[in-house]
């Protein structure tokens, strides 16, 4: 769809990035949100061991690439003279070792009260991707076209098996922890923004979530911009695999904008399919099998990620992205999912300070 502006579904990409402050020797998450923030391009998360970053509207993977970069250089700097460093991963071992207190926010405050462990426990870190979007019903009913495919994206982030002090078994522990609140899962079964602002509205009024920026679904529209934002995705320490998500997702919306205007109706899956396929993804990454919910089976994850390039691919080539997104996935199948790595490690000081040292890579001045 195109706009009388001449915007199409899929022109601009931005990219969220969640980050955990750490102790730079022992590991240890650190409350240190407020001093890293006074020297860095951040701002606050929900919890004062935590920071989020946020790219500029982008075109182009290169350009991304590069305000990424910058972003991490910023952070990595400035923890730097505290003794401190930035860890982009879904969780450290450290995550939910206790009570942590929340960045002094009056909604953050509100929040904590509220939800009481649930906040106690959301030491977790993820990996946004904002698509440009500019309709709004349109936004609604590509996150229903997309939503068979994000439980992919999240087996090439798994970032997080580590929680409490130990392995959780999980690729994804992110996953589980966040699965708890009531607004988060698959897109919901509406295909219009009417429909999709009552549901909210619902929430809201019922006193579940306290306004619309509590809507955490693996992909929504966005509350604050033109966008579809897919929020599948653990925080990823290397930049690269942030930048093969951002081109899948891109691709995504691409190819579910094109298939709208073409007519297609809406697929239809179980929700209790989809968020099946989004456990499956989180407990396994890509060393198990993933399910295809359209198709109601299970078949190995490598086959699965497979056809999603099949299914992005016309989009990625119209824009130049596709051999960028061939490369970025070989790579990553070739070293393995930071979940993967991070086992290999074991100990958990030196999983930080390897997490650490993958999040710093490329921000050397």
């Amino acid at each position: 769809m195109v706009t009388p502006g001449g915007v199409r579904a899929g022109d601009t990409i931005g990219v969220e990035e969640e980050f955990h402050v750490v102790d730079a020797g022992t590991g240890d998450l650190e409350p240190a949100a407020r001093r890293v923030l006074r020297g860095a391009d951040a701002e606050p998360e929900l919890h004062r061991s935590m920071v989020e970053t946020a790219t500029g509207v982008h075109t182009d993977l290169t350009g991304l690439r590069a305000d990424l970069l910058q972003k991490r250089r910023s952070l990595v700097e400035s923890a730097g003279r505290h003794g401190l460093a930035v860890v982009a991963a879904g969780s450290v071992p450290g995550s939910g070792g206790g009570p942590s207190r929340v960045y002094p926010d009056e909604r953050y405050e509100r929040m904590a009260q509220e939800y009481r462990q649930l906040v106690d426990e959301q030491q977790v870190a993820a990996c946004q991707v904002q698509v440009g979007v500019p309709d709004k019903d349109l936004a609604v009913r590509i996150t229903r076209r997309i939503r068979e495919w994000l439980p992919a994206l999240l087996a090439l982030s798994v970032s997080s098996p580590y929680f409490a002090g130990q392995d959780t078994g999980y690729a994804s522990y992110r996953t589980v922890v966040t699965s708890r609140w009531p607004t988060v899962g698959p897109p919901p079964d509406v295909d219009s923004d009417a429909e999709y602002q009552r549901v909210v509205q619902t929430l809201v009024e019922s006193g579940v979530i306290s306004d619309a920026g509590m809507v955490y679904f693996d992909a929504r529209p966005s509350a604050r911009y033109p966008t579809v934002e897919v929020r599948v995705a653990d925080s990823c320490p290397r930049v690269d695999d942030a930048v093969l998500l951002a081109a899948l997702s891109r691709g995504l919306v691409t190819v579910a904008a094109e298939e709208d205007a073409a007519g297609r109706p809406l697929p239809e899956a179980p929700q209790v399919l989809l968020r099946a396929a989004t456990w499956r993804a989180a407990r396994s990454g890509l060393s198990g099998h993933l399910v295809d919910p359209a198709t109601r089976s299970a078949l190995p994850a490598g086959a699965r990620v497979d056809a999603l390039m099949a299914h992005v691919r016309p989009a990625l080539e119209a824009r130049g992205d596709w051999e960028i997104a061939v490369d970025l996935l070989d790579d990553l199948r070739a070293r393995g999912t930071s979940a993967t790595r991070q086992r290999a490690v074991e100990d958990p000081v030196e999983v930080v300070q390897s997490l650490a040292k993958e999040t710093a890579e490329g921000t050397e001045a």
